[in-house]
């Protein structure tokens, strides 16, 4: 199955120790981090592709999805506020989902 563990273990490398405004004002940061997003939501598309029933363990993935679609399609403008949100509210629970499906 694809993996979005390393998407998101990346991300939270990339934010450790970062507050908003770092955020905002580095373009690096802000690439690297909708890229890992990008890639977590693509993992997903296939898992659903190969294991459909194996999404229902994992919280909000048809958000994770769309936000994807979002950031791949290239809608004008990526808000960094709502980026920085998902990134404080969502993806602990990612993580801790990936966690729990690998048994760990």
């Amino acid at each position: 199955m694809g993996d979005p563990d390393p998407g998101a273990l990346a991300i939270f490398q990339f934010v450790h120790g970062k507050k908003f405004e770092d955020y905002e004002q580095d373009e690096l940061l802000r690439s690297g981090v909708e890229r890992k997003f990008e890639i977590i939501g693509e993992a997903l598309n296939r898992i659903k592709n190969e294991d459909a029933a194996v999404l229902d363990k994992i919280r909000d993935y048809r958000n994770i999805v769309s936000f994807r679609n979002i950031l791949a399609h290239g809608y004008d403008t990526i808000d960094d506020r709502i980026v920085w949100g998902i990134i404080e509210e969502n993806l602990g629970n990612l993580l801790e989902d990936i966690k729990r499906l690998h048994g760990q």
